[in-house]
């Protein structure tokens, strides 16, 4: 049975995710590979790079890692828009 999330998820992550699959794209790499090098399931990875699961901290990191790139890479310029509305 499919899980129905209780709030939208932000624009940010879909924009992570697609930093991601450009970032694999560029550097001629395979999702299978990078999640294995992340420690992940490729299923998880393949959700973060669509954008319909949020990430931790700690599974940024890792991926950033396998990648082969810093962690601010993955999410320099990238807009922020849900901390606007809470302020």
């Amino acid at each position: 049975m499919k899980r129905i999330r209780k709030t939208e998820i932000p624009q940010v992550v879909v924009e992570l995710g697609n930093r991601i699959k450009e970032i694999i794209k560029k550097k001629n790499l395979v999702s299978k590979n990078v999640a294995h090098d992340a420690g992940l399931d490729v299923e998880n990875l393949r959700k973060y790079i669509k954008g319909t699961q949020e990430m931790k901290v700690s599974t940024m990191l890792k991926i950033a890692t396998a990648l082969g790139v810093r962690a601010d890479e993955l999410i320099k310029d990238l807009k922020i828009d849900f901390l606007e509305k809470n302020s």
